[in-house]
């Protein structure tokens, strides 16, 4: 399989989770490909970042994974994937379903051809979404504490495992849910060392949440700079938030194990022990920040699950990996590193405390 001194091909590298395990890799002694189109606000910082700690063993390809051409050759580079890139907004995908489809689907697919193409058995990695599982709409709900949550005892106890169901819901979840399936099968019909991570909400340093995308990092930016939030739903929501770092020892154990591995889809996220509301991370922020925000509320969103968190006990057995972070410090850890890095909303001032 690869050797440490091939180059890991990382796509979406100078984004949020791209971007942290990136530099994880270089520190480390690896060589490592990044591949984005810095289409999303603040990853031109990310790539800056990278180039200034890892100037000898970083090269940067700006590229779009819907240029074929231009994925086959970062590929020819590389002795491993990690695909990362992608359109992430189901509210983009609503709006534009077609370029949500180059990208996701038909963008993974382009990778997936220039690796079997190449000839190399080259592991690969992919970023796919619990949203794969759908609305979850036919779980019965109560409401209990300011928390959606299933009547299930042993759901609720456990979480949402891979025997679920696929479900796609809304152009997003179609669109990574094509990728995801095409990553296994590919696996099983041509025999490409790969595996699929399906990754609830990921946190963490490098974040420029927007409304959009990135919920954990955009309440924050917003509570942080004096800014008043919208929360869609009844902010009840239930998650299993993820600190990024935790997020990269997974990818990094699945990566090394993936001789083993192939073939399997693995949740991953906070896992019971990090499932808050969206009301929770809000009232914990205000502690952090002194802040007292206005809270607006607004309808539910297509897709928007009232409740999801993830089993991770499958890749726990399979890597030994366990989420290390719990959700208050690593809030305290993102907030941190916005203030040190002075991230507020676009176009705005650092703001003055708002008395609590």
């Amino acid at each position: 399989m690869t050797m440490p001194h091939e180059p890991v091909l990382v796509t979406g590298g100078a984004g949020f989770v791209g971007s942290n395990l990136a530099d994880a890799l270089l520190s480390d002694g690896r060589a490592v490909i990044v591949f984005d189109n810095l289409s999303r606000p603040g990853v031109s910082t990310n790539l800056d970042w990278l180039r200034s700690r890892h100037p000898e063993r970083l090269t940067a390809v700006i590229g779009d994974l819907r240029d074929a051409d231009a994925v086959a050759q970062a590929v020819g580079m590389a002795g491993a994937v990690i695909h990362l890139a992608a359109q992430t907004a189901v509210t983009t995908s609503l709006i534009d379903p077609v370029a949500d489809f180059e990208v996701n689907a038909r963008g993974t697919l382009n990778l997936l051809e220039a690796v079997r193409q190449s000839g190399r058995p080259m592991p690969f990695l992919f970023a796919s979404t619990n949203k794969v599982y759908g609305a979850l709409s036919d779980l019965d709900m109560d409401a209990a504490n300011g928390r959606h949550l299933p009547r299930d005892p042993e759901v609720r106890l456990r979480g949402i495992d891979e025997t679920r169901p696929l479900d796609f819901c809304t152009p997003y979840g179609c669109s990574k849910g094509v990728a995801d399936q095409y990553v296994l099968d590919y696996a099983r019909s041509f025999g490409v060392p790969a595996a699929v991570l399906r990754m609830s909400c990921i946190y963490g340093p490098r974040q420029f949440g927007t409304e959009d995308q990135g919920w954990v990092a955009h309440f924050l930016i917003r509570i942080l700079s004096g800014e008043d939030i919208t929360i869609f739903g009844d902010g009840r929501q239930v998650r299993d938030i993820l600190h990024v770092a935790d997020a990269v020892a997974a990818y990094r154990m699945v990566l090394d194990r993936i001789e083993d591995l192939s073939g399997r889809a693995f949740n991953l996220g906070g896992g019971v022990g990090n499932a808050v509301s969206l009301m929770d991370v809000i009232d914990t922020i205000r502690e952090i920040s002194n802040q007292q925000p206005a809270i607006r509320f607004a309808d539910w969103r297509p897709g928007d699950q009232p409740w999801f968190v993830a089993d991770t006990s499958a890749i726990e057995k399979a890597t030994d990996w366990k989420p290390r972070i719990g959700w208050q410090d690593g809030l305290r850890d993102l907030a941190a590193w916005l203030r040190e890095n002075r991230v507020f909303p676009a176009g705005r001032a650092e703001p003055q405390r708002r008395p609590a």
